[in-house]
């Protein structure tokens, strides 16, 4: 067993920005443990995704391709991606901590006696082995984790915790992977995605962030924040309690019941 094994998402034909989130994870996971990095992109009709992937510094890629994969299943996802990792055989297996992956990755690893660390937030390497962190109670504490067993360590990240913009470019070999799948072993059947939210703005995606919290103390004193973020080209958030108030509409709530952000510049006024 050895490897680094990043499974990358997508939607309508674009990447999930937190593929490369997850793949600049499993850089340095690879680079750290000294094991060769894979990283997958499962559906159908992916050659144009593929060439992308390939751009990256891998030692292979892999395009999990089936008709049977076209639209996202938790069954078809988890046997496509079980054969895979029974083929590779990896230490690691990375995604990004999106709604899909909650759906489909807690199955996955249970086929292989493992279980999910999910949402982390950082890793580091002690002595022969890895810690892994992740948040709780809404980020008031950092919990260590190690992986324990001799099957695969299943890992997602979470949003922002890892810089798309640290990943280093290369060229690699993308295989094409056919999983055996019968249709009726697949028992969901698909239906419009799921949207996190109807949002005017991805703050996820924002450079620059002004964000207000209850300090303003009144509505009437929004349109100072507001002017501050024009003059900075930046997205204007919110803290829960002024959105619960009406003050600006939800979409623009950030936190834990809000969206993740990770700008290179936030302001809390």
């Amino acid at each position: 067993m050895s490897g680094v094994l990043v499974i990358t998402e997508h939607k309508g034909g674009a990447w999930n920005r937190m593929s490369w989130e997850a793949l600049a994870a499993g850089q340095q996971l690879a680079a750290e443990s000294g094991q060769p990095l894979s990283a997958a992109i499962v559906g159908s009709e992916l050659e144009s995704l593929s060439g992308e992937l390939a751009s990256k510094k891998l030692e292979k890629g892999y395009r999990v391709e089936h008709a049977l994969l076209k639209d996202y299943t938790a069954d078809g996802y988890v046997s496509a991606l079980e054969q895979l990792i029974r083929k590779l055989d990896p230490s690691f297996v990375v995604f990004p901590h999106t709604y899909q992956v909650r759906d489909f990755a807690p199955r996955l690893a249970a086929r292989f006696g493992q279980v999910l660390l999910a949402d982390l937030v950082g890793l580091r390497k002690a002595g022969d082995s890895f810690v892994f962190v992740r948040q709780l109670f809404q980020g008031k504490l950092n919990a260590d984790y190690r992986h324990s067993g001799s099957g695969p360590c299943f890992l997602s990240v979470q949003a922002g915790a890892f810089r798309a913009e640290s990943l280093e470019s290369g060229s690699a070999a993308i295989e094409v992977f056919t999983p055996q799948l019968e249709a009726t072993a697949i028992r969901n059947k698909p239906e419009a995605p799921f949207r996190e939210a109807a949002q005017t703005v991805d703050l996820g995606s924002a450079p620059i962030i002004v964000s207000v919290g209850r300090g303003i103390k009144e509505q009437d004193n929004l349109p100072i924040v507001e002017e501050l973020a024009s003059a900075l080209g930046a997205e204007l958030a919110a803290s829960r309690p002024i959105c619960d108030n009406g003050w600006l509409p939800m979409e623009r709530q950030v936190g834990s019941s809000g969206q993740t952000v990770s700008p290179k510049l936030y302001l809390a006024v």
